[in-house]
């Protein structure tokens, strides 16, 4: 069976996307099916890029991840490429700016592979970002709901 790639995407890629990277393969380990994953996060901008090196997850991220045993020590912001298209079966955005952000960078959508992280809890609201809220909690659980509604969605697709 070929791996399924999964990019999780937000503006940095410091908070929203590397716990929902992190969050993913913890679900597809818990589960027995790490290996028929390719699981990465991106950002849509460079704020997090300097230098061409990207900023490690931003701390209070990493320890929400930690609270719930989760490790991302060597997690470092990348951006998303336009050649990411054909390396990937889905890109899912946080909120409908990095939805416009993504199509931007990747210049088409014609196989519907960019979705919105809450469309798979059945909302269509946004992951708010913790960078500016504070509130890593309330972006942790949203994401866990997120990426439980993405497994789910995946299992029913048979892609594992």
């Amino acid at each position: 069976m070929e791996k399924y790639r999964i990019m999780f995407v937000c503006h940095g890629n410091i908070c929203r996307s590397p716990m929902a990277e992190f969050i993913f393969k913890k679900i597809a380990e818990k589960n027995g099916k790490s290996d028929h994953f390719i699981v990465s996060s991106s950002a849509t901008s460079t704020e997090e890029i300097i230098c061409g090196k990207g900023n490690p997850v931003y701390p209070p991220a990493k320890n929400m991840l930690l609270s719930k045993g989760i490790v991302c020590d060597d997690k470092r912001a990348v951006q998303l490429k336009k050649d990411d298209w054909d390396k990937y079966d889905i890109f899912i955005g946080m909120d409908d700016a990095n939805i416009r952000n993504i199509k931007a960078i990747l210049g088409k959508d014609d196989n519907n592979k960019i979705r919105k992280l809450m469309s798979f809890a059945g909302k269509f609201s946004d992951v708010a970002d913790p960078w500016y809220s504070r509130r890593f909690d309330i972006a942790y659980n949203d994401i866990l709901q997120g990426c439980e509604g993405l497994w789910e969605e995946l299992k029913k697709q048979k892609r594992m």
